[in-house]
């Protein structure tokens, strides 16, 4: 596949992706119970990088808070590589790592959009599991997420941090 043909697949699958995003959150706040948020990844901040990285990540994603320690989350946003990456998984944030708007928390799951060599799977290896410790930020309906992306050996991407912002909708 071309480059050109990659960025056509990939705003495709982004359009698709905001489609269902808008159709399903209607549904998903009948059963996020302790709270729907919808997020704007915002950008990141290489850690000492060995080349050029783009630190303005734009992208969007819903969070379903389950319980005040779970979350579900999903989401699409353009990557430090210019790639379009996809994510899905949990949020975790024991109440023993809560002190008022601050929770300590992790989030894991699958994500798309880097080379994981041999650990990845998919078309050129460009999917696989993350496990990121996080901060995350709440005040009444707004906050934030900070996200410590371990690094990405295959892709030559350094120790990351990622920031998105997030507004509560129910």
């Amino acid at each position: 596949m071309t480059l050109a043909g990659a960025r056509c697949a990939g705003a495709l699958a982004a359009r698709v992706f905001a489609g269902c995003l808008a159709a399903d959150v209607a549904q998903a706040g009948a059963s996020c119970n302790q709270g729907l948020w919808v997020d704007a990844m915002l950008g990141s901040y290489h850690i000492n990088p060995d080349r050029h990285f783009e630190d303005f990540n734009p992208g969007v994603g819903l969070e379903c808070t389950i319980s005040p320690q779970w979350a579900a989350a999903a989401g699409y946003f353009r990557n430090s590589l210019l790639r379009p990456s996809f994510y899905g998984g949990a949020v975790f944030a024991p109440e023993s790592l809560h002190w008022g708007a601050a929770r300590l928390g992790a989030m894991g799951g699958v994500i798309s959009g880097y080379n994981y060599g041999r650990f990845g799977v998919g078309e050129n290896h460009r999917t696989g599991l993350v496990l990121t410790p996080t901060v995350i930020l709440e005040r009444g309906r707004f906050g934030a997420n900070l996200i410590v992306v371990p690094p990405i050996p295959a892709d030559h991407l350094p120790l990351t941090l990622g920031l998105q912002a997030r507004v509560r909708v129910r």
